[in-house]
């Protein structure tokens, strides 16, 4: 028995170092963790899971709406600074003028004016389109030459079409340029002829006689067609384009506001 007792003695001697050693580590890994590990695990046995303290502490209503990216804030800036140069540079143009042969119908949001009148039965009608703005003198200064001045011209682009009640009408390709119209084009359009076929479009409008040309141009300027209405027309179409892209940065910055 003495034996034994000597033995269970020594035992429990041993023992001793290592529970001091293992109640030692426990209270280092209190101190590295300060605690929340234990805070979470009893969290745990009070739910009987480790997940759901987690989510049920966590407030959707209170997390932050979704903000605008930081890059499209510094868009509108760029946008709303544009919008107040253009704004700020943008000159009214002048009235129609008092005589103006045509209605004038302008749609924002499109690029082509319209003109209509009437002239002795005929209906003419102009598709003004915008204007060809030519800043620079680049190129040959050697050429001296009608073609290239007309180059280095500002020019607006028309169609013109003479109709008549129920018969073929005469379409003019024509570009204005200050003080000067140049007929592009003629060609006669018949309403009753299929989509699918091809008429005869006539020669070129620079091969025709001289003369025939001449008539021509007499012929539109008798119908309101002159350089005092294409010259105001190229004002207001430079205007139009100014107005035109102030409102289309507006609408830029609502898009990318929105």
């Amino acid at each position: 028995m003495a034996a034994i007792n000597s033995l269970l003695r020594r035992s429990a001697s041993s023992l001793t170092p290592l529970a001091a050693r293992l109640l030692g580590g426990q209270r280092n890994l209190n101190h590295h963790c300060s605690g929340a590990f234990f805070t979470a695990v009893n969290h745990t046995r009070d739910h009987n899971s480790f997940l759901v303290p987690s989510v049920s502490r966590y407030n959707f209503s209170s997390s932050p709406a979704l903000k605008r990216p930081t890059s499209d804030d510094s868009l509108l800036r760029v946008i709303e600074s544009e919008i107040k140069c253009s704004e700020d540079s943008f000159e009214e143009g002048e009235d129609i003028p008092e005589g103006f042969p045509f209605k004038l119908d302008d749609n924002p949001g499109q690029q082509t004016v319209s003109l209509t009148r009437e002239y002795q039965g005929e209906t003419i009608y102009v598709e003004v389109e915008p204007s060809s703005l030519v800043t620079g003198q680049e190129d040959d200064d050697d050429n001296d030459d009608d073609d290239s001045e007309k180059d280095h011209q500002s020019s607006l682009p028309m169609v013109v079409r003479v109709s008549k009640t129920g018969g073929p009408s005469l379409e003019f390709g024509v570009t204005a340029y200050p003080d000067e119209i140049v007929i592009d084009s003629l060609s006669v359009k018949d309403p009753d002829m299929a989509e699918d076929q091809l008429p005869y479009e006539g020669p070129r409008f620079d091969e025709l006689d001289e003369n025939l040309q001449k008539a021509f141009h007499k012929y539109l300027e008798i119908r309101g067609l002159k350089p005092s209405v294409t010259n105001f027309l190229h004002e207001y179409m430079v205007n139009k384009e100014h107005k035109e892209y102030t409102n289309w940065l507006k609408n830029v910055k609502k898009f990318v506001e929105a």
